[in-house]
Protein backbone atom coordinates (compact mmCIF):
# COMPACT_ATOMS: atom_id res chain seq x y z
CA UNK A 1 0.00 0.00 0.00
CA UNK A 2 1.37 3.33 -0.98
CA UNK A 3 1.12 6.00 2.27
CA UNK A 4 -1.07 9.11 1.40
CA UNK A 5 0.56 12.71 2.11
CA UNK A 6 2.24 12.92 5.19
CA UNK A 7 -0.03 14.15 7.98
CA UNK A 8 0.25 15.83 11.58
CA UNK A 9 -0.02 13.26 13.95
CA UNK A 10 -2.84 15.73 16.12
CA UNK A 11 -5.97 16.45 15.04
CA UNK A 12 -9.16 17.05 16.85
CA UNK A 13 -12.54 16.71 16.76
CA UNK A 14 -14.48 19.29 14.97
CA UNK A 15 -16.77 20.73 12.52
CA UNK A 16 -16.67 18.67 8.52
CA UNK A 17 -16.25 20.61 5.46
CA UNK A 18 -18.97 18.86 3.51
CA UNK A 19 -20.55 19.92 -0.16
CA UNK A 20 -23.32 17.36 -1.10
CA UNK A 21 -22.72 16.04 -4.16
CA UNK A 22 -25.38 14.66 -6.94
CA UNK A 23 -26.48 11.24 -6.01
CA UNK A 24 -25.33 11.04 -2.24
CA UNK A 25 -28.29 9.75 -0.30
CA UNK A 26 -28.83 10.24 3.18
CA UNK A 27 -28.55 7.35 5.13
CA UNK A 28 -30.94 7.15 8.46
CA UNK A 29 -28.65 6.94 11.56
CA UNK A 30 -28.28 3.43 12.74
CA UNK A 31 -26.14 2.10 15.14
CA UNK A 32 -23.40 0.00 13.99
CA UNK A 33 -21.49 -2.55 13.79
CA UNK A 34 -22.83 -4.80 11.26
CA UNK A 35 -23.07 -8.81 12.07
CA UNK A 36 -20.22 -10.54 12.17
CA UNK A 37 -18.90 -11.77 9.08
CA UNK A 38 -15.59 -11.80 7.30
CA UNK A 39 -14.65 -8.76 7.84
CA UNK A 40 -17.33 -7.04 10.69
CA UNK A 41 -15.71 -9.10 13.73
CA UNK A 42 -12.59 -10.32 12.16
CA UNK A 43 -9.10 -9.71 11.61
CA UNK A 44 -8.13 -8.74 8.18
CA UNK A 45 -4.41 -8.37 6.84
CA UNK A 46 -3.30 -6.12 3.86
CA UNK A 47 -1.26 -8.58 1.67
CA UNK A 48 1.02 -7.41 -1.20
CA UNK A 49 2.40 -10.17 -2.49
CA UNK A 50 4.33 -7.85 -5.16
CA UNK A 51 7.69 -9.27 -4.44
CA UNK A 52 9.42 -10.59 -7.82
CA UNK A 53 12.57 -12.39 -8.35
CA UNK A 54 14.75 -13.53 -11.77
CA UNK A 55 13.70 -16.69 -12.74
CA UNK A 56 10.53 -17.49 -10.46
CA UNK A 57 8.56 -16.89 -13.76
CA UNK A 58 6.19 -13.76 -12.90
CA UNK A 59 5.26 -11.89 -15.96
CA UNK A 60 6.88 -8.63 -14.99
CA UNK A 61 10.53 -9.93 -14.44
CA UNK A 62 13.21 -8.78 -12.07
CA UNK A 63 13.70 -7.34 -8.99
CA UNK A 64 10.14 -6.41 -8.99
CA UNK A 65 9.67 -4.23 -5.06
CA UNK A 66 13.21 -5.33 -3.86
CA UNK A 67 15.07 -3.11 -6.25
CA UNK A 68 14.57 0.35 -7.02
CA UNK A 69 16.30 -0.57 -10.11
CA UNK A 70 14.55 -3.96 -10.83
CA UNK A 71 16.82 -5.32 -13.26
CA UNK A 72 19.94 -5.62 -11.02
CA UNK A 73 19.89 -7.27 -7.79
CA UNK A 74 19.33 -5.75 -4.38
CA UNK A 75 21.87 -4.35 -2.55
CA UNK A 76 22.75 -1.61 0.10
CA UNK A 77 22.38 1.16 -2.38
CA UNK A 78 19.94 -0.59 -4.88
CA UNK A 79 16.90 -1.60 -2.57
CA UNK A 80 13.67 -0.51 -1.62
CA UNK A 81 13.23 -2.61 1.45
CA UNK A 82 13.72 -1.28 5.34
CA UNK A 83 13.40 -5.14 6.95
CA UNK A 84 14.61 -8.33 6.02
CA UNK A 85 12.59 -11.40 6.26
CA UNK A 86 13.20 -14.29 8.30
CA UNK A 87 13.95 -16.93 5.49
CA UNK A 88 14.17 -20.14 7.09
CA UNK A 89 11.09 -21.60 5.89
CA UNK A 90 10.88 -20.57 2.17
CA UNK A 91 11.73 -23.65 -0.46
CA UNK A 92 12.72 -21.40 -3.51
CA UNK A 93 15.21 -18.37 -2.37
CA UNK A 94 16.64 -15.55 -5.09
CA UNK A 95 20.64 -14.85 -4.09
CA UNK A 96 20.92 -10.67 -3.97
CA UNK A 97 24.20 -8.92 -3.95
CA UNK A 98 24.01 -8.18 -0.28
CA UNK A 99 27.33 -9.42 1.90
CA UNK A 100 26.42 -12.59 3.67
CA UNK A 101 24.13 -12.44 6.84
CA UNK A 102 25.83 -11.42 9.89
CA UNK A 103 26.05 -14.72 11.21
CA UNK A 104 26.90 -16.34 8.23
CA UNK A 105 25.01 -17.61 5.40
CA UNK A 106 24.21 -16.43 1.89
CA UNK A 107 21.85 -12.84 1.71
CA UNK A 108 18.68 -14.72 -0.10
CA UNK A 109 15.08 -13.13 -0.42
CA UNK A 110 11.71 -15.00 -1.60
CA UNK A 111 9.36 -14.30 -4.75
CA UNK A 112 5.66 -13.75 -4.18
CA UNK A 113 5.09 -15.39 -7.26
CA UNK A 114 6.45 -18.75 -6.14
CA UNK A 115 2.61 -20.96 -4.66
CA UNK A 116 5.24 -22.12 -2.14
CA UNK A 117 5.38 -18.80 -0.74
CA UNK A 118 1.75 -17.49 -1.27
CA UNK A 119 0.97 -21.33 0.85
CA UNK A 120 3.37 -20.63 3.35
CA UNK A 121 2.11 -17.01 4.08
CA UNK A 122 -1.76 -17.98 4.34
CA UNK A 123 -0.79 -21.09 6.46
CA UNK A 124 1.05 -18.50 8.89
CA UNK A 125 -1.90 -16.16 8.93
CA UNK A 126 -4.25 -19.60 9.73
CA UNK A 127 -1.99 -20.48 12.50
CA UNK A 128 -1.80 -16.89 14.14
CA UNK A 129 -5.53 -15.63 13.84
CA UNK A 130 -5.79 -13.59 10.55
CA UNK A 131 -9.09 -14.46 9.35
CA UNK A 132 -9.22 -12.40 6.32
CA UNK A 133 -6.59 -10.94 3.80
CA UNK A 134 -7.35 -7.72 1.39
CA UNK A 135 -5.43 -8.34 -1.47
CA UNK A 136 -4.39 -5.10 -3.13
CA UNK A 137 -4.43 -4.95 -6.70
CA UNK A 138 -2.96 -1.43 -8.23
CA UNK A 139 -3.75 -0.14 -12.22
CA UNK A 140 -4.04 -3.73 -13.51
CA UNK A 141 -4.17 -1.97 -17.05
CA UNK A 142 -0.16 -1.37 -16.81
CA UNK A 143 2.91 -3.05 -16.73
CA UNK A 144 1.61 -5.42 -13.71
CA UNK A 145 -1.35 -6.31 -14.80
CA UNK A 146 -0.21 -9.96 -15.78
CA UNK A 147 1.62 -10.61 -12.47
CA UNK A 148 -1.39 -9.01 -10.72
CA UNK A 149 -3.70 -11.49 -12.07
CA UNK A 150 -1.78 -14.45 -11.59
CA UNK A 151 -1.40 -13.31 -7.77
CA UNK A 152 -5.15 -13.29 -7.47
CA UNK A 153 -5.61 -16.76 -8.67
CA UNK A 154 -2.83 -18.02 -6.30
CA UNK A 155 -4.09 -16.01 -3.47
CA UNK A 156 -7.44 -17.77 -3.66
CA UNK A 157 -5.89 -20.99 -4.40
CA UNK A 158 -3.70 -20.56 -0.63
CA UNK A 159 -6.87 -19.55 1.13
CA UNK A 160 -9.11 -22.15 0.09
CA UNK A 161 -6.22 -24.76 1.30
CA UNK A 162 -5.90 -22.58 4.62
CA UNK A 163 -9.55 -21.68 5.34
CA UNK A 164 -8.64 -18.08 4.98
CA UNK A 165 -10.94 -15.78 3.20
CA UNK A 166 -9.90 -12.88 0.89
CA UNK A 167 -11.18 -10.08 -0.96
CA UNK A 168 -9.89 -7.23 -3.90
CA UNK A 169 -8.51 -4.30 -3.03
CA UNK A 170 -8.10 -1.78 -5.56
CA UNK A 171 -5.54 0.94 -4.64
CA UNK A 172 -6.44 4.07 -7.53
CA UNK A 173 -2.80 4.85 -7.00
CA UNK A 174 -2.04 6.97 -10.70
CA UNK A 175 -4.55 4.95 -12.07
CA UNK A 176 -5.74 7.60 -14.32
CA UNK A 177 -8.25 6.12 -16.57
CA UNK A 178 -9.71 4.58 -12.76
CA UNK A 179 -13.29 5.61 -13.38
CA UNK A 180 -14.28 3.28 -16.08
CA UNK A 181 -10.94 0.95 -16.08
CA UNK A 182 -11.81 -0.60 -12.72
CA UNK A 183 -15.55 -1.16 -13.57
CA UNK A 184 -14.07 -3.13 -16.65
CA UNK A 185 -11.71 -5.42 -14.18
CA UNK A 186 -14.49 -6.31 -11.82
CA UNK A 187 -16.54 -7.16 -14.78
CA UNK A 188 -14.33 -9.00 -16.79
CA UNK A 189 -12.01 -10.56 -14.58
CA UNK A 190 -12.23 -10.48 -10.67
CA UNK A 191 -16.04 -10.56 -9.74
CA UNK A 192 -15.16 -14.29 -11.05
CA UNK A 193 -13.24 -14.60 -7.78
CA UNK A 194 -16.51 -14.24 -5.81
CA UNK A 195 -17.70 -18.04 -6.51
CA UNK A 196 -14.95 -19.24 -4.03
CA UNK A 197 -15.90 -20.27 -0.62
CA UNK A 198 -12.54 -18.10 0.40
CA UNK A 199 -14.29 -15.35 -1.21
CA UNK A 200 -14.96 -12.69 1.71
CA UNK A 201 -18.28 -12.14 2.52
CA UNK A 202 -20.47 -9.10 4.60
CA UNK A 203 -24.15 -8.81 5.59
CA UNK A 204 -24.27 -11.60 2.57
CA UNK A 205 -22.60 -9.79 -0.26
CA UNK A 206 -18.77 -10.22 -2.02
CA UNK A 207 -16.53 -7.67 -0.03
CA UNK A 208 -14.65 -5.04 -1.76
CA UNK A 209 -12.28 -2.27 -0.88
CA UNK A 210 -11.28 1.11 -2.57
CA UNK A 211 -8.44 2.74 -1.31
CA UNK A 212 -7.13 6.01 -2.51
CA UNK A 213 -10.39 8.11 -2.87
CA UNK A 214 -9.56 11.72 -0.97
CA UNK A 215 -6.35 11.75 -0.57
CA UNK A 216 -4.78 14.86 -0.56
CA UNK A 217 -1.79 14.21 -3.11
CA UNK A 218 -0.82 14.55 -6.69
CA UNK A 219 -1.23 10.24 -6.96
CA UNK A 220 -4.78 10.53 -6.48
CA UNK A 221 -6.19 13.48 -8.08
CA UNK A 222 -9.57 12.66 -8.27
CA UNK A 223 -12.94 14.66 -7.90
CA UNK A 224 -15.39 13.95 -5.47
CA UNK A 225 -18.07 13.13 -8.66
CA UNK A 226 -16.46 10.33 -9.93
CA UNK A 227 -15.73 8.36 -6.78
CA UNK A 228 -18.68 8.64 -5.99
CA UNK A 229 -20.05 7.18 -8.92
CA UNK A 230 -17.36 4.31 -8.69
CA UNK A 231 -18.91 3.62 -5.01
CA UNK A 232 -23.05 3.29 -6.08
CA UNK A 233 -21.59 0.98 -8.91
CA UNK A 234 -20.22 -1.47 -7.10
CA UNK A 235 -22.83 -0.96 -4.42
CA UNK A 236 -25.62 -1.21 -6.85
CA UNK A 237 -24.19 -4.94 -8.04
CA UNK A 238 -24.55 -6.03 -4.84
CA UNK A 239 -21.06 -5.67 -2.94
CA UNK A 240 -20.21 -4.47 0.39
CA UNK A 241 -17.78 -1.90 -0.17
CA UNK A 242 -14.92 -1.21 2.09
CA UNK A 243 -13.39 2.38 1.88
CA UNK A 244 -9.67 3.23 2.65
CA UNK A 245 -9.68 6.59 3.34
CA UNK A 246 -7.16 9.14 4.75
CA UNK A 247 -6.81 9.17 7.95
CA UNK A 248 -8.49 12.64 8.66
CA UNK A 249 -11.19 11.93 6.41
CA UNK A 250 -13.90 13.30 9.13
CA UNK A 251 -12.87 16.93 8.90
CA UNK A 252 -11.69 17.23 5.34
CA UNK A 253 -8.41 18.82 5.80
CA UNK A 254 -4.69 17.47 6.61
CA UNK A 255 -4.18 13.86 3.85
CA UNK A 256 -7.99 14.38 3.06
CA UNK A 257 -9.26 16.65 0.66
CA UNK A 258 -12.17 19.06 1.20
CA UNK A 259 -15.58 17.97 -0.10
CA UNK A 260 -15.48 14.48 -0.26
CA UNK A 261 -17.48 13.49 3.18
CA UNK A 262 -20.94 12.46 1.16
CA UNK A 263 -17.94 9.79 -0.83
CA UNK A 264 -16.81 8.72 2.66
CA UNK A 265 -20.20 7.93 3.65
CA UNK A 266 -21.08 6.39 0.93
CA UNK A 267 -18.91 3.32 2.05
CA UNK A 268 -20.57 0.43 4.05
CA UNK A 269 -17.08 0.21 6.25
CA UNK A 270 -14.38 2.68 6.66
CA UNK A 271 -10.67 2.38 7.11
CA UNK A 272 -8.71 5.20 7.81
CA UNK A 273 -4.74 4.89 7.03
CA UNK A 274 -2.32 4.94 10.12
CA UNK A 275 1.19 4.22 8.39
CA UNK A 276 3.63 7.03 9.04
CA UNK A 277 0.72 8.87 11.72
CA UNK A 278 1.99 7.18 15.56
CA UNK A 279 4.99 6.25 16.75
CA UNK A 280 4.73 5.50 20.03
CA UNK A 281 2.09 4.75 22.99
CA UNK A 282 1.41 8.31 23.49
CA UNK A 283 0.70 9.11 19.67
CA UNK A 284 -1.38 6.02 19.86
CA UNK A 285 -3.39 7.46 22.88
CA UNK A 286 -3.78 10.73 21.54
CA UNK A 287 -5.54 9.45 18.12
CA UNK A 288 -7.59 7.43 20.04
CA UNK A 289 -9.55 9.70 22.16
CA UNK A 290 -9.42 12.26 19.02
CA UNK A 291 -9.25 10.62 15.96
CA UNK A 292 -10.53 7.21 16.51
CA UNK A 293 -13.55 7.57 19.03
CA UNK A 294 -14.83 10.66 16.78
CA UNK A 295 -14.20 8.49 13.78
CA UNK A 296 -16.41 5.73 15.28
CA UNK A 297 -19.16 8.01 16.39
CA UNK A 298 -19.29 9.87 12.76
CA UNK A 299 -19.55 6.22 11.85
CA UNK A 300 -22.24 4.77 14.04
CA UNK A 301 -24.18 7.84 13.16
CA UNK A 302 -24.48 6.80 9.80
CA UNK A 303 -24.61 3.04 9.83
CA UNK A 304 -21.46 2.74 8.60
CA UNK A 305 -18.90 -0.35 10.07
CA UNK A 306 -15.26 1.23 11.54
CA UNK A 307 -12.75 -0.64 10.90
CA UNK A 308 -8.87 0.76 12.25
CA UNK A 309 -5.88 0.40 11.31
CA UNK A 310 -3.33 -1.54 13.88
CA UNK A 311 0.96 -0.88 12.88
CA UNK A 312 2.97 -2.53 14.29
CA UNK A 313 5.29 -0.06 13.76
CA UNK A 314 8.60 1.29 12.07
CA UNK A 315 10.78 -1.46 12.52
CA UNK A 316 13.91 0.54 10.85
CA UNK A 317 12.67 3.89 13.02
CA UNK A 318 12.75 1.95 16.36
CA UNK A 319 8.74 2.59 17.08
CA UNK A 320 7.87 -1.28 17.56
CA UNK A 321 8.81 -0.88 21.02
CA UNK A 322 8.79 -4.79 21.68
CA UNK A 323 5.15 -4.86 21.09
CA UNK A 324 3.87 -2.36 22.84
CA UNK A 325 2.73 -0.02 20.72
CA UNK A 326 0.48 -2.20 18.34
CA UNK A 327 -0.55 -3.83 22.09
CA UNK A 328 -1.94 -0.53 22.72
CA UNK A 329 -3.72 0.03 19.09
CA UNK A 330 -5.74 -3.56 19.78
CA UNK A 331 -6.38 -2.16 23.72
CA UNK A 332 -7.71 1.09 22.29
CA UNK A 333 -9.67 0.05 19.31
CA UNK A 334 -11.33 -2.53 20.93
CA UNK A 335 -12.06 -0.12 23.92
CA UNK A 336 -14.11 1.63 21.49
CA UNK A 337 -15.90 -1.71 20.39
CA UNK A 338 -14.80 -1.61 16.70
CA UNK A 339 -15.96 -3.44 13.84
CA UNK A 340 -13.20 -5.00 12.52
CA UNK A 341 -8.93 -4.49 12.69
CA UNK A 342 -7.03 -4.03 9.28
CA UNK A 343 -3.38 -4.81 9.88
CA UNK A 344 -1.27 -2.36 7.81
CA UNK A 345 0.35 -4.74 6.73
CA UNK A 346 1.18 -8.47 6.20
CA UNK A 347 4.60 -8.69 4.36
CA UNK A 348 5.24 -4.69 3.63
CA UNK A 349 8.89 -5.06 4.21
CA UNK A 350 9.26 -1.82 2.16
CA UNK A 351 7.93 0.34 4.83
CA UNK A 352 8.90 -1.75 7.52
CA UNK A 353 5.71 -2.28 8.79
CA UNK A 354 5.13 -6.12 8.32
CA UNK A 355 3.72 -8.78 10.56
CA UNK A 356 5.09 -11.82 8.58
CA UNK A 357 8.61 -13.17 9.86
CA UNK A 358 11.50 -11.24 10.10
CA UNK A 359 15.02 -11.18 11.14
CA UNK A 360 15.11 -11.85 14.61
CA UNK A 361 18.66 -10.60 15.26
CA UNK A 362 22.01 -8.84 13.94
CA UNK A 363 23.58 -12.56 12.51
CA UNK A 364 19.71 -12.39 10.54
CA UNK A 365 20.55 -9.32 8.43
CA UNK A 366 23.43 -9.09 5.51
CA UNK A 367 26.33 -7.56 7.12
CA UNK A 368 26.85 -3.80 6.74
CA UNK A 369 22.82 -3.29 5.28
CA UNK A 370 22.37 -1.20 8.34
CA UNK A 371 19.10 -2.96 8.41
CA UNK A 372 17.58 -3.69 12.06
CA UNK A 373 16.04 -6.93 13.73
CA UNK A 374 13.21 -7.55 15.84
CA UNK A 375 15.50 -6.92 18.49
CA UNK A 376 16.28 -3.76 17.44
CA UNK A 377 15.90 -2.31 21.51
CA UNK A 378 17.57 -5.23 23.36
CA UNK A 379 14.10 -7.42 23.56
CA UNK A 380 14.78 -10.66 21.97
CA UNK A 381 12.12 -11.54 19.94
CA UNK A 382 11.24 -14.92 17.66
CA UNK A 383 10.54 -14.35 14.04
CA UNK A 384 6.71 -14.86 14.37
CA UNK A 385 6.40 -12.84 17.14
CA UNK A 386 4.20 -9.81 15.67
CA UNK A 387 2.01 -12.66 14.35
CA UNK A 388 1.30 -14.24 17.33
CA UNK A 389 0.89 -10.74 18.60
CA UNK A 390 -2.13 -10.17 16.16
CA UNK A 391 -3.06 -13.59 17.22
CA UNK A 392 -3.65 -12.22 20.68
CA UNK A 393 -5.35 -8.57 19.92
CA UNK A 394 -7.35 -10.89 17.43
CA UNK A 395 -8.87 -12.98 20.45
CA UNK A 396 -9.25 -9.83 22.24
CA UNK A 397 -11.13 -8.34 19.99
CA UNK A 398 -13.50 -11.21 19.78
CA UNK A 399 -13.80 -11.28 23.41
CA UNK A 400 -11.80 -14.54 24.02
CA UNK A 401 -9.40 -12.68 25.70
CA UNK A 402 -10.48 -9.73 28.60
CA UNK A 403 -9.77 -6.52 27.90
CA UNK A 404 -6.45 -5.61 28.85
CA UNK A 405 -3.61 -2.76 28.64
CA UNK A 406 -0.95 -5.15 29.82
CA UNK A 407 0.68 -6.96 26.50
CA UNK A 408 -0.18 -10.67 27.10
CA UNK A 409 2.23 -12.00 24.47
CA UNK A 410 5.85 -13.02 25.29
CA UNK A 411 7.94 -12.34 22.61
CA UNK A 412 9.71 -15.05 22.56
CA UNK A 413 7.24 -17.77 21.20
Amino acid sequence: MVSGAAASAAAAAGGVFSTRLAGAAEEPAQAAAGPVGDVVGKVTVGYQGWFACPGDGAPIGGWWHWSRDRSRPPSPDNTTILSWPDMSEYEHTYPTDYRDLNGGGPATLFSSWDDQTVDTHFRWMAENGCDTAALQRFNPFGAEGPTRDGMAAKVRAAAERHGRKFYIMYDVTSWTEMQSQIKEDWTAKMSAYTSSSAYAMQNGKPVVCIWGFGFNDDGRPFEPGPCLDVVNWFKDRGCYVIGGVPTHWRNGDSDSRPGFLDVYHAFHMLSPWMVGRISDVAGADHFSTHVNGPDKADCDAHGIDYQPCVIPGDLQSGHRAHGDLMWRQFYNHCRLEVAGLYISMFDEYNEANQIAKTAATAADVPAGSGLRALDEDGTACSPDYYLRLTADGGRMLKGELALTPDRPTPPQG
